[in-house]
């Protein structure tokens, strides 16, 4: 499906919000950080991956570019056969590929843990390659893990989870090794930023992020970060 074209027709003992990306422009230019620089001045002694897809990357990506201790999120494709892969090729389903975001972060401010926290609570990981009306294995739900430590907290909390009944479905989650990381082309970058009057931005995107801004108001990030 191509979104250009508009919309078609722990364990966490918290509510769980299993929602389709989104929320009403806020162009707070205070948190902007476009490709997203911490903004403190000050680099990170250590710095964090990680790799996940939950359905459209523009709506993964708008999520954790508010997300405190994240430093940069970028949109692109893991988990395919074809390298350098193009949206239209991922779109179509004939890679392997599956849309994913990138995050950068610094683990003296956010853990692993909250990044896999937020991600299972902004989308639906029970619903097998699909999210909404996004429908097809690049928008299967995934973590791609860098290393032996991310793969065991990954398995662990999406076991755990699974155990709580959070779901009335088992999560489908897949874990696996990152491959490779392809980034999506630039106009995929900032997506909801620089186009929140788009379609799909103001029926999907913008909603989501509303529930997500609700849920982890305590985690956002402040004017300063």
């Amino acid at each position: 499906m191509d979104r250009r074209k508009g919309l078609p027709a722990l364990v966490i003992a918290t509510t769980l919000v299993i929602a389709s990306c989104a929320e009403q422009p806020k162009a707070d230019a205070a948190m902007s950080e476009k490709t997203n620089p911490a903004g403190s001045g000050k680099a990170p002694a250590v710095v964090e991956t990680a790799t996940l897809g939950g359905g459209c990357f523009w709506c993964v990506e708008a999520v954790y570019q508010e997300l405190d201790g994240v430093l940069s999120v970028a949109s692109g494709y893991a988990g395919g056969t074809v390298d350098n892969p193009t949206y239209e090729q991922v779109c179509g389903g004939r890679t392997g590929h599956a849309e994913v975001a990138q995050i950068q972060f610094d683990p003296a401010r956010t853990s692993y843990e909250k990044i896999l926290e937020v991600f299972f609570k902004t989308h639906d990981p029970t619903t097998l390659n699909r999210q909404g009306n996004d429908s097809g294995t690049q928008y299967r739900s995934v973590i791609f893990t860098h290393d032996a430590k991310q793969l065991e907290t990954a398995t662990r909390i999406k076991k755990e989870l699974d155990a709580s009944g959070a779901w009335d479905d088992p999560i489908v989650t897949e874990i696996t090794p990152l491959p490779k990381f392809w980034k999506a082309e630039n106009y995929h970058q900032n997506y909801y930023r620089d186009n929140p009057s788009q379609g799909y931005c103001r029926m999907v995107i913008a909603p989501k992020l509303e529930k997500f801004r609700k849920v982890f108001k305590e985690d956002l990030k402040k004017p300063s970060s």
